[in-house]
């Protein structure tokens, strides 16, 4: 059988289980050689620290990039895909920020882009949306997508621990990076949604999406919304009618009855909806090295064939409309907030809000308040 060539690129968490299950289950790939830092060649004796020397290896098929950040994982992934070498990343940060050109780029050069890692882990989300696509337009997605900040509400309802604490040992344990920005506040979470929406959508999905995350979050707003029968969960959500698309990535309360009330850890959850197979939804470990590299190499196999005609061309003509996403939000805050009227002691409802105008809101308070805690209320069916 074919024998694929494969350089990996970053020796990290990941990039050392995609190393390791290469190495150990599947035979008809060849790992040739790893992009490190320079002085780390000793960690594999296929290590290198020269990228040029990497791709100017004709007999090479692919090329997996699991070093995270913008650069320099941009210009490899861009020299790679024009020097017409499969790629394979679990980089969702430079995906979100660089999507169209990736696609075209190896459109042109007929070489797959794969990114099955870059959103919810190992889950197969990315090629459960596509399938669903093939039959059904998708008029909505939702879910928990960052296991950092799952974890962190999890331990926090469990052990009745505030947030700094928590956060602090989900540090420890690896689950949260030294500069936790990029999980409490939303970015992380907005880079999955952004992917998600392009692939569900068929659009460039916009990156003006309205972004609040958990870091205000207190044990006492969780006991507050606990009394209404509700928890708090980060939620990546998108919507579109057809016409046009909205996204969002905030806080939820969600009703204790709802799956999303109960999902443990790091576990993610993600839901799509279409027209004929209704709610669809796929849950397992949205972080980790293992899961992680899993979809990495489950994408690396499919490498071995061509690729698919029209990959994705983002071909809908669909207007963004942060109008489509409306909900009831409750602020807990001092500040003075328009519009709001009584929910507990020390927080507000504001009934009818757009996302966008929910997110304006809470800026607003933050000036007056830095500690205000905002989530959406999930309609009840």
């Amino acid at each position: 059988s074919y024998m694929q060539n494969v350089a990996l690129l970053g020796f990290g968490t990941v990039g050392a289980s995609v190393a390791r299950i290469l190495d150990e289950r599947i035979s008809d790939v060849n790992l040739t050689s790893i992009l490190v830092r320079a002085g780390k060649e000793h960690v594999d004796p296929r290590a290198t620290s020269n990228f040029d020397a990497i791709l100017s290896d004709s007999a090479l098929d692919t090329v997996v990039e699991c070093m995270g950040g913008l650069s320099p994982a941009y210009e490899y992934i861009k020299a790679a895909l024009i020097a017409k070498k499969n790629v394979v990343t679990s980089n969702k940060a430079v995906v979100s920020a660089h999507f169209e050109e990736f696609m075209t780029l190896a459109a042109e050069a007929g070489v797959n882009l794969k990114i099955e890692a870059c959103v919810c882990g190992g889950i197969p989300w990315i090629a459960g949306i596509q399938k669903v696509r093939r039959i059904d337009e998708i008029s909505a997605f939702w879910g928990i997508m960052n296991g950092t900040t799952n974890y962190i509400v999890y331990s926090m309802l469990k052990d009745g621990t505030d947030f700094a604490e928590v956060l602090s040992k989900a540090q420890e344990l690896g689950y949260a990076e030294r500069d936790p920005s990029s999980d409490i506040d939303g970015i992380d979470v907005r880079s999955k949604t952004m992917i998600s929406a392009s692939i569900a959508f068929d659009v460039i999905c916009t990156n003006q999406i309205p972004m609040s995350g958990i870091r205000n979050l207190t044990k006492r707003d969780l006991a507050m919304f606990g009394s209404h029968d509700m928890t708090i969960k980060l939620f990546g959500r998108g919507v579109s009618n057809g016409s046009s698309y909205a996204v969002v990535v905030e806080p939820v309360a969600v009703p204790l009855s709802a799956i999303e009330a109960h999902v443990p850890t790091n576990f993610n959850v993600a839901t799509v909806v279409g027209d004929t197979i209704g709610e669809l939804k796929f849950y397992g470990q949205g972080a980790g090295g293992n899961p992680t590299a899993n979809a990495v190499v489950q994408d690396i196999i499919d490498c071995a064939d061509a690729p698919i005609e029209g990959q994705q061309n983002f071909s809908a003509n669909l207007l963004y409309n942060p109008e489509l996403f409306v909900s009831d939000y409750v602020f807990r805050t001092q500040a003075d907030i328009p519009g709001g009227s009584f929910w507990e002691p020390g927080a507000q409802l504001v009934k009818n809000l757009s996302a966008e105008k929910a997110r304006e809101l809470l800026t607003s308070a933050l000036t007056q308040d830095p500690t205000t805690f905002m989530a959406a209320l999930e309609k009840r069916n």
